[in-house]
């Protein structure tokens, strides 16, 4: 399926897991830099956004699906079959939409099971070699389920990730929060306010249609 954003067309079609909310909200909420790494890109639609928003930045992808990784080249993506655990390069920004059920049923069809099971990326491994590949002043921004955030959190305290941000997602007001979209930074600078930025965002109004906010934060993106 083509999906159509304000500058770009991503094609899905070879990618296990497709597009979502989840990777638009992490393009579009992520900090920027000179040289950002996709961490498991699927169809590059993180790293087109990120593109689009940093013209000058060297943006990469990396993906376990040669399928995925096919397709993100023809989203315009430069993109590589690689594993986070092997591969090299310094980056000021990482993000990834990762892997995110654990322990959980899993589903029968292989890409779609390896693109949403942590088998071969656990949190932790995430968090520690995201850190080993950021810059002195790297960040790493992240979109996860919201019952990971503790787990995420102290994974990556131990690795002396600093949190700056944190945005709690919810559907509507009346519902607990189901994503949360975590940004650390590498290098703990001596301005910073003592306590991270935390806010929220509700996706529906009360017409069920996209909220206010989740119109300004993705404006430059949605027809």
């Amino acid at each position: 399926m083509s999906f159509r954003f304000k500058q770009f067309f991503i094609e899905d079609s070879k990618c296990a897991m497709k597009v979502g909310t989840d990777g638009v909200l992490l393009g579009a909420w992520a900090p920027t830099g000179s040289r950002i790494l996709d961490v498991g890109t699927g169809s590059g639609l993180i790293a087109r956004m990120l593109m689009q928003r940093c013209p000058e930045a060297e943006v990469e992808g990396i993906d376990i699906d040669e399928a995925a990784v096919e397709q993100a080249c023809e989203n315009g993506v430069k993109a590589f079959c690689a594993r986070l655990q092997e591969w090299q390069g310094m980056y000021d920004l990482i993000v990834s939409n990762p892997p995110y059920f654990q322990n959980s049923l899993k589903n029968p069809d292989e890409g779609r099971k390896t693109a949403r099971h942590t088998d071969t990326l656990s949190y932790a491994e995430l968090i520690h070699h995201s850190t080993r590949l950021l810059t002195m002043h790297g960040q790493l921004a992240l979109i996860l389920p919201a019952e990971a955030e503790n787990e995420v959190r102290q994974l990556a305290a131990a690795e002396d990730l600093f949190l700056t941000h944190v945005t709690r997602v919810f559907s509507k007001e009346s519902k607990p929060a189901r994503r949360v979209l975590l940004c650390f930074a590498k290098l703990e600078i001596r301005d910073w306010k003592l306590e991270s930025l935390e806010d929220t965002l509700v996706l529906e109004d009360e017409k069920g249609g996209r909220s206010l906010p989740y119109q300004n934060l993705c404006r430059d993106f949605y027809l």
